[in-house]
């Protein structure tokens, strides 16, 4: 079958691959319908997440039909129509069975405190070959598995897979209360949702920050306020949107890629702080912070780790909340704990418990509280995924969330 996959920094081909098979009682084997591109899967390639193992195959999102069961999958049949939760889950350890799924002690083969375990992904979360391909093998299907009602499509349920969950994850874990002002940094996909999500859960006002026009316009059409960091400085923007306080909560979703602004006010106060994120791009990213393995422009780590970071500290208002739902890799070791300190605020991060929200968010759909397709902006055959990649790296306009069609 063919599948992507990943082999060194800055290396992606499409392979052809031996299918999966069963290989424990608690697995299942699905043929995909429907697959995405997440930014996640871009730190890999980056080298901004380090110690992934060749020849894994990529890929976190998933939507398909359950060609095979283990003996212990007894909660589905051949033939049924399925998301994959991004993050495996066992069901039945302490974590899970109090919503920390992203946390399961039996998922990681690493062992009960490796953390999250997740697809495609690097040595420290299992690996676990991933769902861009045509088949994949699902370990925990009972769990890792949530049924798809009638009503959703697959476009649909292939945004529910992950960044809809991380989204909302993020927009619950601050504890939003009705009419509180929201600022989300990164407007991609996981922030588009979060915007999406925080406005669902009562926010009076959400302010959206990024450095591209067509992603503003998808956050305006949400209606959010819009601050392009290229423009103008984003925390003068956030004052004046909140008379000077604040905002209440600050979402990251945008994580280790960060990029500081390059022209306009808020590129003086970078060029000061040009070799703090010199150094924090060699923590993250060792074999690529001197783009080594830059290739027309593709696969250039973001240049300030801790940007987004500093200015959401620095928006919220004293004894505010702070949401990270970016991606950092352990080899990240700088936080202005300091700043963060002196104001007295709340600060909750994680990896989403995907198994806790998914169930809840397919309803949200059928129901049609929310048709999360408005922020799916391309349909690509796999065949044609690697130049799908090179596209949605470079942050092209209208390149904001792809998906992958397996059996085109």
């Amino acid at each position: 079958m063919k599948a992507l996959v990943w082999h060194a920094i800055g290396d992606i081909r499409l392979d052809e691959v031996a299918e999966p098979q069963i290989e424990q009682p608690t697995d299942a084997v699905i043929r995909l319908t429907a697959s995405a591109i997440c930014g996640t899967d871009l730190h890999f390639i980056r080298g901004t997440f380090s110690d992934m193992k060749e020849g894994t195959i990529l890929g976190h999102e998933g939507v398909g039909i359950i060609e095979q069961l283990g003996d212990r999958v007894r909660n589905f049949d051949i033939g049924d129509r399925v998301v994959v939760c991004s993050t495996l889950s066992c069901g039945y350890c302490p974590p899970c069975r109090s919503g920390n799924t992203a946390q399961c002690d039996n998922a990681n083969p690493n062992g009960p405190q490796a953390g999250t375990c997740f697809f495609g992904g690097p040595q420290a979360t299992g690996p676990i070959d991933g769902l861009q391909a045509e088949k994949a093998r699902i370990p925990f299907a009972a769990n890792t598995l949530v049924k798809v009602p009638e009503g959703v499509s697959d476009e649909q349920a292939i945004l529910i897979s992950d960044i809809f969950p991380t989204g909302w994850f993020g927009a619950e874990m601050a504890g939003i209360k009705r009419g509180e002002t929201v600022a989300v940094f990164g407007c991609g996909p996981v922030g588009q949702f979060a915007i999406a999500s925080a406005l669902l859960m009562g926010a009076g006002r959400v302010i959206a920050i990024d450095p591209q026009e067509d992603r503003l316009a998808m956050a305006r059409r949400q209606g959010a306020f819009t601050v392009n960091f290229e423009k103008e400085d984003p925390l003068e923007a956030i004052k004046t949107f909140t008379g000077g306080m604040g905002v209440d909560i600050a979402i990251d979703a945008v994580g280790v890629d960060s990029q500081h602004a390059h022209h306009g006010p808020a590129a003086k106060q970078a060029e000061q702080k040009k070799e703090q994120y010199r150094k924090e791009v060699q923590q993250v990213a060792p074999e690529n912070s001197e783009h080594q393995h830059v290739r027309n422009e593709n696969w250039v780590p973001g240049d300030a780790p801790t940007q987004a970071l500093e200015w959401a500290i620095q928006a919220l208002k004293k004894a505010g909340t702070l949401s990270i739902i970016g991606v950092y890799p352990p080899a990240a070791q700088t936080f202005p704990i300091g700043m963060a300190m002196n104001k007295n605020l709340t600060m909750k991060m994680g990896n989403c418990n995907h198994h806790a929200i998914i169930p809840h968010l397919l309803e949200l759909v059928r129901m049609g509280a929310i048709d999360p397709t408005q922020v799916l902006t391309q349909v690509e055959p796999l065949s044609d995924v690697v130049s799908a990649y090179e596209s949605f790296d470079k942050r092209k306009p209208g390149w904001l969330k792809t998906e992958l069609l397996p059996s085109q």
